[in-house]
């Protein structure tokens, strides 16, 4: 198995490597920009999203971030893409935030019945 710090290490450079084409995306001359178009919306973007999201928070939640982002975006544009990832980060606050009171409220409740199980 691969460890956490190559694995940090792998995801940081292609996160690096598919910035390139958007750097020429934002410089190029606007003759240009439709060469450079589907490769920075389709390839670049969600890869760097991809592992962008994976570094932060796993590749269950990249994966979502992907699809999400791909499927606003062809449906509805650039707006609805972003709104998406929006949306997705406060959903995963929300999740975070009641799994952490749920683990609170068991630990509270394991901690009642040892104490109440003593002799």
């Amino acid at each position: 198995m691969i460890s956490n710090a190559s694995k940090r290490s792998i995801l940081r450079l292609i996160h690096l490597i598919f910035a390139i084409p958007i750097i020429g995306y934002v410089y190029s001359p606007l003759a240009e920009l439709p060469n450079y178009a589907p490769v920075v919306r389709f390839v670049s973007i969600p890869v760097l999203i991809l592992s962008g999201f994976w570094m932060y928070a796993g590749v269950f939640f990249a994966l979502i971030g992907v699809a999400l982002w791909l499927g606003a975006y062809y449906l509805s544009g650039y707006g609805a893409a972003i709104l998406s990832q929006v949306t997705l980060f406060i959903a995963r606050k929300i999740w975070l935030v009641i799994r952490a009171r749920q683990s609170k409220r068991s630990a509270r409740q394991d901690a009642t019945v040892s104490a109440g199980s003593r002799p």
